[in-house]
């Protein structure tokens, strides 16, 4: 079966995890996915990821992060380029999320990269998701 948006399938799972208050979710590896599992961690919207080399697919295991009264840590994650409708920003168009409470992850030619990081690096590209 083939999917037709991985992220937004990546982005449900972790959605779904989270209100069923799961300490971890499993997703197929992409590199695409790992990248985006290292923002999340280095953001702290999750606790950690590993990735488990299986036959015949490989995933990626994501620990989630809630606070201490057991919120969870993402509040909402917003796919905003989708397959049907592609979103490209430049760097001088790049605006902050909930006026900075947020963050936005954007696929650069320098990898996947937050909005604030592409902002300081003068590069555009893909609006992945919006997460707060």
């Amino acid at each position: 079966m083939t999917m037709t948006d991985p992220i937004a399938d990546y982005m449900t799972r972790i959605r779904n995890a989270l209100l069923v208050n799961h300490d971890r979710v499993e997703v197929p590896l992409s590199k695409l996915k790992l990248e985006l599992s290292n923002v999340l961690k280095e953001e702290g919207y999750i606790s950690d990821f590993e990735v488990i080399e299986d036959s015949p697919q490989s995933r990626i295991r994501i620990f989630l992060s809630y606070a201490k009264d057991g919120s969870p840590a993402i509040t909402k994650m917003a796919r905003v380029s989708k397959p049907g409708r592609r979103v490209y920003r430049r760097a001088s168009e790049i605006k902050p999320v909930l006026s900075g409470i947020g963050v936005g992850i954007i696929s650069t030619s320098r990898g996947m990269l937050t909005f604030e990081k592409a902002r300081q690096q003068g590069v555009g590209g893909e609006v992945i998701c919006e997460i707060w």
